[in-house]
């Protein structure tokens, strides 16, 4: 059978983008993953679930859990592809476990992600008051001339304004995922944080990228010459 051709992409290259708006869409997509890397780390939390709400067993929900989390890392070995989001799974899945374990409280498991999350929430406050929006970063690795030098971003002064702007978006998902987990966790509702746990994962991402997809879409911020860091 034929190969058909590539299609053409839509993407603007960096090199062309007019704004600053562009640029930003262009080095996000870049430094952003795709949905396997989401399913391995949303795998762990469904199998201590199922086997919770089965047995309501806590040693064997966490047993659960590890396993699968260690049978995508061989399965990524295997493979020979990258790590990256298996071992963050890895890690998250063994301190949820030591949480629950030394406490004997299943909905312990979850208290570490909250406590990112809220970690998180102040970080990309103060990022945006000190004028180190977060988004910043992410634009940044998607720089091809990252290594040599990482904060060029920083010294367009309309890239840091749309990367502020886009930061408020993340403030806006930490809020969200803890004033919906918190009051689960404080409850003992195990499942339902479970549930929680998934749906405030990828899927929340997801909508979060939207949001700031349609804000890029609609902004058309000129580029601008680096200026001085204050």
């Amino acid at each position: 059978m034929t190969e058909r051709p590539p299609a053409p992409s839509t993407e603007v290259p960096a090199a062309t983008a007019e704004t600053v708006e562009e640029l930003i869409r262009h080095r996000l997509s870049t430094a952003l993953g795709g949905w396997r890397g989401s399913i391995e780390t949303a795998l762990p939390t469904v199998a201590f679930i199922a086997l919770w709400t089965w047995r309501e067993d806590l040693r064997l929900a966490v047993y659960a859990a590890l396993a699968v989390a260690v049978i995508l890392a061989l399965v990524r070995i295997a493979q020979r592809s990258s790590l990256q989001h298996v071992l963050a799974a890895v890690f998250a899945t063994a301190i949820a476990a030591f949480f629950a374990m030394r406490s004997g409280r299943a909905e312990d498991a979850f208290l570490p992600g909250m406590l990112l999350s809220g970690a998180y929430l102040v970080g990309t406050v103060v990022s945006i008051l000190v004028r180190w929006p977060v988004v910043g970063f992410l634009v940044g690795a998607g720089d091809p001339r990252a290594s040599e030098d990482p904060f060029a971003w920083r010294r367009d002064r309309g890239m840091v304004a749309v990367c502020s702007r886009l930061t408020w978006v993340l403030v806006a998902l930490y809020v969200v995922r803890l004033a919906i987990q918190v009051p689960l966790y404080l409850a003992g509702q195990v499942q339902a944080l479970g549930v929680a746990k998934i749906v405030l994962g990828w899927p929340l991402w997801v909508a979060a990228i939207s949001v700031m997809g349609w804000l890029l879409v609609r902004g058309r911020t000129p580029q601008q010459s680096p200026a001085p860091d204050s």
